[in-house]
């Protein structure tokens, strides 16, 4: 039987258009599924917030530490959408105007944040901090925001409304899946990697998530953790 080109690339466009709706209802498929576990992790992480948030007002108060026990800040979120972040606060009160007079006193630890956005041994952190920090205890107050929607188990950490710009290219490629209370990135060396190579990485996971890249990532982030890393 002969086939005209016209036959063949219309036979070629039906295939394209059916493999095109098996992706998008593989998509619809992760989706649920991945809101389900949320909303389940949510709900138990919300009840157990209740007796941590107890632990670490005790650490406070044995720390002399005063201010508020929660922080929260705004974040970019899925399709660059806004939201409030909660954690745990890990810095004293002041801790923009110490991190603004750093930037123009100490040439060191300038550099190091504009490197890293972050400071390996940063002066800002309380003595509770250091300790919910290394422990990821910080962030469980996060569990609210995945039950809300804002974020998910797994997915890319949520940047700064300032990091915008400094996201560049990668920034479309990242904020097409929700941010995660873990990532790729908190389990390939969170404090070794720079900025540029955190992007790098978090943009693979945007483009490249699955069950299986969600599965190993939550492993590893428990692996972290109990070797007191601090992965999330």
């Amino acid at each position: 039987m002969n086939l005209t080109s016209d036959t063949i690339n219309k036979q070629l466009i039906v295939v394209e258009k059916i493999d095109e709706c098996v992706e998008r209802s593989k998509i619809k498929v992760y989706d649920f599924i991945k809101r389900t576990i949320d909303i389940l992790i949510g709900l138990i992480g919300c009840c157990l917030l209740v007796p941590v948030t107890i632990f670490v007002k005790i650490l406070n108060i044995i720390n002399k530490e005063e201010g508020s026990l929660f922080y929260h800040q705004t974040r970019i979120g899925k399709n660059g959408k806004e939201f409030k972040l909660y954690k745990y606060r890990t810095m004293v009160k002041n801790a923009d105007d110490i991190l603004k007079k750093i930037m123009e006193e100490d040439e060191y630890l300038r550099n190091e944040y504009l490197i890293n956005k972050k400071m390996r041994h940063d002066p800002r952190i309380t003595k509770t901090g250091k300790f919910l920090r290394r422990t990821s205890i910080d962030e469980f107050p996060q569990f609210i925001n995945i039950l809300k929607g804002d974020m998910s188990l797994i997915g890319n950490r949520p940047y700064l409304p300032r990091e915008k710009y400094d996201m560049g290219l990668y920034y479309n490629s990242i904020v097409k899946t929700k941010p995660g209370l873990t990532g790729l990135w908190q389990t390939s060396g969170r404090s070794t990697v720079s900025f540029k190579r955190r992007l790098e990485i978090e943009k693979r996971y945007s483009e490249e998530y699955s069950f299986e890249m969600d599965l190993r990532i939550l492993l590893n982030t428990v692996k972290e953790v109990i070797e007191g890393k601090g992965a999330i």
